[in-house]
């Protein structure tokens, strides 16, 4: 009886090893499968971000939204009313979903009433969209609120082939990649851009209208998500304002509101 006690034991023990080893095995096993995935979806992103890369090189002119006036059914449309006139942009929101949710949410919420455009460099950009007034503030919509979309830093950056730092695009201004809260800024130089460009990089439309002017330095690292359509001589006069310490006008030059006369519905 002491015998079969020990032998039975004997096999408890030895089953409950395996089952931990068994465990220990699908644990690891789909760590694995896990990592495997996550480098299979890695390169599936990377595929499908090339491919989206040799569509655009091929496009014409129409394939790229910032390139006419015209607002179309997927875009959006604000009017920055500021204290040296109005600028209208359209918005992006196929290209840039989560930039111009957060841009049109804080519109609406009065956000921006009242700040200033806190550093401004002619013949670069202008920026603004700070509460601070000195480029050190500034949240998403979701901080706090939504860890997928906002992890504290901010939200990620949304780059496509199908958007530049032209001028006159309106662009998310960030401290490093996926840190974007409310600053933005409109790319104002009026420089030629094109000489330094190759058309195996950039589409020929694209090419084109980085002779107007533009900072192709920017593309990759800022998110674009909407345009100037009318207003560029209002953007060129905030530019050309004297400018005190740290790039910030001498005097302030405000953001009155901005009225979204065009809105988006993201849950469709």
């Amino acid at each position: 009886m002491k015998k079969l006690l020990s032998f039975s034991l004997l096999a408890i023990s030895f089953l409950s090893l395996s089952a931990c080893e068994s465990i220990d095995h699908a644990i690891k096993g789909d760590k694995y499968v896990n990592e495997k995935i996550a480098k299979k979806e890695s390169e599936a992103a990377s595929k499908a971000y090339e491919e989206k890369i040799q569509k655009a090189l091929k496009a014409d002119a129409s394939q790229f939204p910032q390139l006419t006036k015209e607002v179309g059914k997927d875009e959006a449309e604000v009017i920055m009313k500021t204290s040296q006139g109005n600028i209208t942009l359209k918005l992006f929101p196929k290209y840039a979903p989560l930039a111009v949710e957060n841009f049109l949410t804080h519109a609406k919420n009065g956000y921006y009433n009242k700040t200033t455009f806190h550093r401004v460099i002619n013949d670069f950009m202008i920026q603004a969209g700070d509460p601070n007034g000195d480029g050190t503030g500034g949240e998403s919509i979701w901080k706090g609120k939504d860890s997928k979309k906002d992890a504290g830093n901010g939200f990620v950056n949304e780059i496509s082939p199908f958007l530049y730092n032209i001028r006159g695009a309106l662009s998310m201004a960030n401290a490093g990649a996926n840190t974007n809260g409310s600053q933005f800024f409109i790319n104002q130089n009026k420089k030629n851009q094109s000489k330094a460009l190759s058309r195996k990089n950039y589409p020929k439309p694209i090419l084109s209208a980085y002779e107007q002017g533009g900072n192709p330095s920017l593309d990759g690292g800022y998110t674009v998500f909407g345009h100037v359509i009318e207003g560029m001589d209002v953007v060129d006069k905030i530019a050309s304002t004297t400018i005190a310490q740290n790039d910030k006008p001498k005097e302030n030059i405000t953001i009155i509101s901005i009225e979204v006369v065009k809105d988006y519905n993201f849950k469709k």
